[in-house]
């Protein structure tokens, strides 16, 4: 009887002990969705800005609640920004020619950042080719960037493609030099 009285009292404690396990993965799994808050939407985002530096880089990261893309602006500064325009589309066209540009994914975000490709000489200050995947860009393993590809440089604007897995929230930033473009993970939680 006491065997059985000291087993009971073993199965009750496991059960507390599992119970307060339980809550502490509550408790982590909130504190991870208040980190990984999203509520950026999926809509176009535009930011009218004017400036005619080029731009010299693309380039990737990963991040734990969303994937970024950096586009890095020669000579830019915070009071110098440049205009983006970014949202989701059924289909890439290029800028300039109207051909279609394939991405793959299960979405695609096209991005136009006004800062060319190209110097005011004339010059290539970033080597996309259009249709083709960025140079340097290796997404794979990406939790949600799944492609990318050069659009056009065309009348002072650069035109990029992302495949993304699904239409999931973004936010489009700048800041000396930059302009930043996350991708949520997922739409778990609103800011």
């Amino acid at each position: 009887m006491r065997r059985l009285g000291t087993a009971i009292a073993a199965i009750v404690l496991a059960g507390a002990g599992l119970a307060g396990t339980a809550g502490a993965a509550q408790a982590a799994t909130t504190g991870t969705s208040a980190a990984c808050a999203t509520g950026w939407g999926s809509g176009e985002k535009t930011e009218s800005f004017s400036s005619a530096k080029p731009l010299v880089n693309i380039r990737t990261g990963q991040h734990e609640c969303y994937d970024r893309m950096v586009f890095d602006i020669k000579g830019a500064t915070a009071a110098d920004k440049a205009f983006v325009w970014a949202g989701y589309v059924d289909a890439m066209y290029q800028n300039g020619s109207g051909d279609p540009i394939p991405v793959n994914g299960g979405a695609i975000l096209e991005i136009h950042v006004g800062a060319a490709s190209y110097s005011q000489s004339g010059g290539t200050t970033y080597p996309g080719k259009v249709g083709q995947q960025l140079p340097g860009v290796d997404v794979s393993g990406y939790k949600t960037f799944q492609d990318t590809r050069f659009g056009s440089s065309f009348e002072g604007e650069t035109q990029i493609g992302v495949g993304v897995r699904a239409r999931l929230p973004f936010r489009v930033s700048q800041s000396e030099g930059k302009v930043i473009v996350d991708v949520a993970h997922s739409w778990n939680a609103v800011s």
